[in-house]
């Protein structure tokens, strides 16, 4: 267990989400780890809550497919496995696609000045070698391609499943070797936009999320050979 694992305490939130939330968060960003067991005591008593809370938490976790249940050993952080971020990676590659086709269409000058800013951003973020400040410059930058699809039900389904992608993302951007390369895949899909250039946008928006996969699964296989 992490010792900078604490509750963030919202007053317009009831306790059992609270702690999900916090929960959540740490197995999204690999405080918690892959494999690691979740033991309601241990865990109540590092976020000074009743286990009631902690149970509930891990219920919801469960239904996410963030925790699985061990026969005798009880809950755990569920391992990132090929076939799960495969799923996942899959739809995405999708949905990213025809959002930077629709982008392509709709973005306005203004939300084109914000993605520039954003891929700015991420440039800079990346020289901090932070991880955290690294994924959330790399999800305000996809959420603005996004946004400017105006297509609410397109928006709504790709920001379901970005929690999940999250945890996949930040795996690879725990990666520092990709970052160059990920730099550029921003730039090119930047430009793809501003010239409305709909397949060489969508064949990056593809090629940005390959390139992940291929990462990622590199270091799920590495993480097996140390187990």
């Amino acid at each position: 267990m992490q010792d900078n694992l604490q509750v963030n305490m919202d007053e317009f939130l009831p306790l059992r989400d609270v702690v999900f939330n916090t929960l959540r968060q740490a197995i999204l960003t690999g405080e918690l780890k892959p494999g690691e067991r979740l033991m309601e005591i241990h865990l109540a008593n590092r976020l000074g809550v009743s286990r009631t809370p902690i149970r509930e938490a891990i219920r919801k976790l469960e239904l996410e497919g963030l925790v699985t249940m061990i026969p005798r050993r009880g809950a755990e952080v569920a391992q990132i496995t090929e076939k799960s971020m495969n799923d996942v990676l899959e739809v995405r590659r999708a949905l990213d696609a025809l959002c930077v086709e629709l982008a392509c269409d709709r973005i306005s000058e203004e939300e084109l000045d914000k993605l520039k800013k954003a891929c700015i951003g991420f440039e800079q973020a990346v020289t901090t070698r932070d991880a955290k400040k690294i994924a959330q410059a790399d999800v305000a930058l996809h959420d603005i391609i996004v946004q400017a699809t105006g297509n609410q039900r397109l928006i709504q389904l790709v920001n379901n499943l970005s929690e999940q992608m999250y945890r996949y993302r930040f795996e690879y951007i725990k990666d520092f070797t990709q970052h160059k390369r990920l730099v550029e895949e921003h730039r090119i899909i930047y430009e793809s936009i501003v010239n409305k250039d709909k397949e060489t946008a969508s064949q990056a928006a593809k090629t940005h999320i390959d390139n992940q996969e291929k990462a990622i699964i590199r270091q799920i296989r590495l993480d097996r050979e140390k187990r």
